[in-house]
This record gives C-alpha cells, sequence and structure tokens, in this order.
C-alpha cells in the first residue's frame, strides 16, 4: 500500500474518528482504524462494535492499493500536528508497519492485519427515508441536552425518533427525558415514510450531531430491526439501536397550565445565569417569586450565600415555585426567538415552555421542592 493525501482532509476524518473510538478498549484492535486505499479513494473506518464510522476521501494519489490498520490516537496525533495543506505520503512494508512521511519528518506506526478488524455489512434497503441535514441536526439538538446518564433506564439513555401523524399531517419527531425534564421537537414530513420507532444512544447522537454540524445536504436514514444508518456524501455511521420500550410521553405534558408567564429571552437567560452563580454546582433551585407583571428570581446556597434579581414581565397571578437552573438555561439556550413562554399552574406542577419562533418544539421541566 502506498498512497499521498492531504493534511486536512485526513485530519479531518481522523478527528470524527475519536469520537467514535472508546479510549480505554480491552480489544487492541479496537483501538485502530482500518485504512483502505483503493480506486483513488482512500476509506477510513473506526468501531466500537456499537457503532461504526466510515469516512471517504476523495482523489487520493494511490500509488499502491492495500489497507491496514493502526492506532487511531497516535495518527490522529502526528497528523494534525502537520502544517495545514500539506501532502502526507504513506506506505506499508511488510514489517507491519505503516511509514508516514511529510517535510522533514519520518514515523513508522505498529499495524494489525486489516483481516482482524470487524466491519458489518447488512443489508439496509427496506426502511429508508430523506431528510435535510440541518433538519436532522436541529430536531436532534432540541432534546439531547434532556437525554438521561442514569444506566438503570436504559430505555432513556436516548432520543426516542418515530413518524406520527397530526391533524392528518405527518410528522418526524424527537423525544427526550430524564424523568426531571423533557423536550419534544418535530419537523413536518412530506409523505409518510417507512421507518420503524427508534431510540437512538446518546454516544451516536453527538457523534452524528458532529457530521451534521459540517454538511449540508441530504441525509439517508435507514433502519432495521436493531441498527440505524445514516449516510451522508462522504461518511455513513450505523448504529446499534437501544433495545427497550419508551414511555407514553404524551401523557406527561401539561394539560392545564393556564397560567402564562412571558419574558424576554435574552434577559431571562442572562439572569438566571447570573442569580445561580452563587451556587458552584448549578443544582440549587432557582426560585421564583411571581407577582403581578413581576419576577422575583432569588438562590440560597448554605456554604455560599445568596443572589436576587428582579424582572418586568407579562403574568397576572401570584405563585411561588423553583426550579433547577441548569434545567432553565439549557432550554432557554435553545430558543429561536426573542420571548420564552412559561405555563406554570402550581408550586408542584410542571412547567411547560414554549418558544413563540418555533410551534414544533414544547419543553417540560419539573419544579423542584422548597
Amino acid at each position: 500500500m502506498k498512497f499521498s493525501a492531504n493534511q486536512e482532509d485526513l485530519q479531518k476524518s481522523l478527528n470524527y474518528c475519536q469520537g467514535v473510538i472508546e479510549k480505554r478498549s480491552t480489544l487492541p484492535i479496537l483501538s485502530n482504524i482500518l485504512i483502505d486505499a483503493k480506486n483513488s479513494k482512500l476509506t477510513i473506518i473506526a468501531t466500537d462494535l456499537d457503532l461504526i464510522f466510515f469516512h471517504e476521501i476523495k482523489d487520493v494519489e494511490i500509488q499502491e492499493e492495500g489497507k491496514t490498520t493502526t492506532t487511531s490516537s497516535i495518527l490522529y496525533d502526528i497528523i494534525r500536528k502537520f502544517s495545514s495543506g500539506k501532502k502526507i505520503n504513506f506506505s506499508f512494508s511488510g514489517e507491519n508497519k505503516l511509514q508516514i512521511e511529510s517535510e522533514k519528518s519520518v514515523f513508522h506506526l505498529n499495524c494489525i492485519g486489516a483481516s482482524e478488524f470487524p466491519v458489518t455489512d447488512e443489508n439496509f434497503n427496506q426502511n429508508q427515508f430523506l431528510i435535510k441535514s440541518k433538519t436532522l441536526l436541529k430536531l436532534l439538538n432540541k432534546c439531547k441536552f434532556s437525554v438521561s446518564n442514569d444506566e438503570t433506564r436504559h430505555y432513556l439513555s436516548g432520543i426516542f425518533l418515530h413518524q406520527n401523524q397530526i391533524d392528518e399531517k405527518n410528522f418526524l419527531t424527537a423525544v427526550a427525558t430524564d424523568s426531571h425534564r423533557m423536550s419534544i421537537s418535530k419537523v413536518r414530513l412530506n409523505e409518510k415514510i417507512n421507518f420503524d420507532p427508534v431510540i437512538l444512544p446518546k454516544k451516536t447522537i453527538f457523534q452524528l450531531c458532529s457530521l451534521l454540524e459540517d454538511f449540508d445536504g441530504d441525509v439517508k436514514i435507514s433502519n432495521i430491526k436493531s441498527k440505524i444508518k445514516f449516510e451522508l456524501s462522504n461518511s455513513i455511521l450505523i448504529s446499534k439501536l437501544i433495545d427497550g420500550k419508551f414511555p407514553n410521553y404524551v401523557q406527561v405534558v401539561p394539560k392545564n397550565n393556564n397560567k402564562k408567564l412571558e419574558i424576554d429571552l435574552k434577559l431571562f437567560l442572562n439572569s438566571v445565569d447570573r442569580v445561580a452563580s452563587i451556587s458552584l454546582d448549578k443544582k440549587d433551585g432557582v426560585k421564583f417569586n411571581l407577582s403581578k407583571d413581576k419576577l422575583n428570581l432569588s438562590v440560597n446556597n448554605a456554604n455560599s450565600g445568596d443572589g436576587k434579581e428582579s424582572l418586568a414581565v407579562k403574568f397576572d397571578h401570584d405563585l411561588d415555585i423553583s426550579f433547577n437552573s441548569k434545567y432553565l438555561i439549557e432550554v432557554a439556550s435553545q430558543l429561536e426567538g426573542d420571548k420564552i413562554e412559561m405555563f406554570l399552574n402550581d408550586t408542584a406542577s410542571p412547567a411547560l415552555i414554549k418558544d413563540p419562533a418555533d410551534f414544533d418544539s414544547i419543553f417540560v421541566v419539573m419544579p423542584m421542592k422548597g
């Protein structure tokens, strides 16, 4: 195997791979990436057995075709330290060494045979549809912060992605909850799609978002019983799905929250963040003391002190309620308009949060006691 490739192309591909490969794998081959040089293309593959990532670099100068595997983190560290845009030359000898040469540097990396690298080859042709990359990215970003970190309830450790119908219109809907807060976002589909409901694992979500941020175009999504496949122009991501039943989230959405609170979004976000600064872990409840068109925010921490701030708002009731400040900040950070709307009921009932600029997304946040 012998080829030359551009430093920027290699660094971009290897950077994606770092998000897939486990840092402490018990199997040495899983610390490696597969490098396959063939037909003027370089394919780089990374996997942790649950997630597999393919990235293709086109128009590569290949003098001799071939494939091998080498340690991903070391190769990435070397490539990113070369000058941007430089041509990097690779050659593989029969001594299981990959030579890397550019400018005045030469490296020899240990390799493991390509035949030992696990690559899946399932047929995903049954259920598939296309979606714009930025639409899918928005859907995931609106929900990913609500994914649970509780491994005992594995079915909450991901985003529930499914098709549903509302008023005879078809939507692709994403939902995530950790039982303290919930995010729901949907996008209108032109037609009914052939797609089974899935729960996307957290690692897959963040890896996919990383790819989507750098890509503008159509994404082909296809799924079989236990796996899902995302195809971009030069990348493919295949992931195992979370096996479990996602709870009935519709019944959790508050139906009788008639006390509407309207606040300037930027003012609200900055004020909550500022008042919460008194608490080092951001987990202390920020107390809302609400009266006619006035909101008093306060945080008390036994170790560090207290903070207060008053805001002018639109509100016609009296109510005291507390929320986790981190949850409020994460929700508010995803809103697109210049206002935030909170629909409240009483001290113990969850808040329903809406964005006047995005009717397709809603958020539910449970109050804190005290």
